[in-house]
């Protein structure tokens, strides 16, 4: 298994596993918040709010937009595709891609300060009446701004050259020596 299909794995782990139990924590994390409320008249999850705004949410976000970049679904400029020239397109593609590195780049950089510093200073956050660590969470950002950025220098790869670096490693797979 080549490295393109492993890292496509792990985002797609991190995505379904990671994400979806963000998801299915935040659904029951609600119903139980709101049973309690308006049932029991009692908060059965102390802070469950600030868990799932600080810890939830974010992670859910930032597990599955690796993955979602990997797979197409993020806006592309692509509405004069048909009517360039391939060579045309594949450099203008290939600049638009550019921009979008440079611009992760810097974003990514500011992330990782601020996730370094976070974790240096053992950043907390309040539920309910006691403080749990928030750089674990924090610590998850740069983690897919750096997943999405191997997945952008890829697409660049493949844009600019032609070549496609995933269909090459299963095509090679499937010949018998």
């Amino acid at each position: 298994m080549g490295f393109w299909q492993r890292l496509g794995k792990l985002e797609g782990g991190l995505a379904s596993v990671g994400a979806g139990f963000c998801l299915f924590a935040i659904m029951i994390m609600t119903v139980l918040s709101v049973l309690g409320r308006y049932v029991f008249n009692v908060d059965l999850i102390p802070g469950g709010y600030n868990l799932i705004e600080r810890v939830a949410f974010p992670l859910l976000v930032f597990w599955a937009i690796p993955l979602a970049h990997r797979d197409g679904m993020f806006p592309k400029f692509d509405m004069l595709q048909a009517k360039l020239p391939p060579l045309v397109h594949r450099i203008l593609a290939s600049l638009v891609l550019l921009v979008e590195i440079i611009i992760f780049l810097v974003v990514m950089w500011y992330v990782t300060e601020f996730a370094w510093k976070s974790a240096e200073s053992g950043r907390q956050f309040q539920i309910s009446s006691t403080h749990w660590p928030i750089w674990p969470v924090i610590l998850m950002v740069p983690l897919a701004f750096g997943l999405m950025l191997l997945e952008m220098f890829r697409l660049l790869w493949v844009t600019a050259t032609g070549r496609d670096t995933l269909n090459q490693t299963t095509e090679h797979k499937g010949e018998s020596p």
